[in-house]
């Protein structure tokens, strides 16, 4: 059973940086899918970014709204994969979860969480105005 665990929330200032991340153990896939998403306090959970290999070719997209700000990159032998946010504002404030989709997506299914098998239990990013 894929396990996914999320690290390194916390509360920073706007305009700061931060890094999140999350730990897969368990089973690996030769094809997979890696998402964060967001869910802030009295609103849906949205698509922030995703991660995608197919063997050793990778692809990354993102929501408009982190656009130039985030990037999400994957250590390969550390079995992670890290969301750095820079410049971040106070409607980033939300609880991060990372999650898994065992299978290769292509557009809308890659932002339907509903599509995805694993999750893990989530972090909370402040930022405060």
């Amino acid at each position: 059973q894929v396990q996914l665990v999320e690290s390194g929330g916390g509360l920073v200032p706007a305009g700061g940086s931060l890094r999140v991340s999350c730990a897969q153990s368990g089973p690996t896939f030769n094809t997979y899918n890696l998402g964060w998403f967001r869910r802030a306090p009295g609103k849906e959970r949205e698509f922030v970014a995703n991660i995608k290999w197919l063997g050793d070719i990778s692809y990354s997209d993102y929501a408009d709204s982190v656009k130039g700000r985030f990037a999400i990159f994957r250590d390969v032998d550390k079995n992670m994969v890290h969301l750095q946010m820079n410049s971040l504002r106070p409607e980033d404030t939300a609880v991060y979860y990372c999650a898994g989709q065992r299978s290769y997506c292509s557009g809308q299914r890659c932002y339907d969480p509903a599509l995805y098998d694993d999750w893990g239990q989530g972090t909370q990013v402040t930022v405060s105005s």
